[in-house]
């Protein structure tokens, strides 16, 4: 274990992760975005009510007497997928600059690549004109950072 190498892209078991890009020397940051801890947990909420009704309805469907079983099932598959991943979500920082958007784990895309911008509940959705997509998750103001982001566009 001591021998073995670490890629800078390698995310298992969480090494290497770089979550607060870096700006490369003389570049300035217009702007910050990151995930909102309240934000987060409202939308891990609303993801529990919305699965436990799904998962309760799909049971009643099929007559099964013990139906709230799916509302358990779903409030523990939630939580534990939200205390599970939300401290990184939560880590998660993207900068905006004159000609740049950078993202955590390295990614980097010009703005005069981006085809489009779409909110998407809590988030921007970024489409490259490749056809990537990119998320900017849990944000307070989903419709402003978007439209801040097509204003850099343009």
């Amino acid at each position: 274990m001591k021998n073995r190498k670490h890629h800078s892209d390698n995310a298992v078991l969480g090494m290497n992760r770089q979550f607060v890009p870096t700006l490369p020397e003389g570049i300035t940051e217009r702007a910050r975005y990151q995930a909102d801890t309240l934000t987060f947990w409202r939308s891990q909420a609303w993801m529990a009510v919305f699965f436990s009704v799904l998962a309760a309805g799909t049971l009643i469907g099929l007559s099964n007497p013990h139906w709230w079983t799916g509302i358990v099932g779903a409030m523990a598959a939630i939580g534990v997928r939200a205390f599970y991943l939300g401290s990184d979500e939560r880590k998660m920082v993207w900068l905006l600059t004159d000609d740049m958007l950078f993202g955590p784990m390295g990614r980097k895309i010009a703005l005069s690549n981006i085809q489009k911008t779409n909110v998407v509940w809590t988030a921007v959705q970024v489409v490259t004109i490749s056809g990537d997509k990119h998320m900017i998750r849990y944000l307070p103001d989903p419709d402003a950072v978007k439209a801040e982001l097509d204003a850099a566009r343009a």
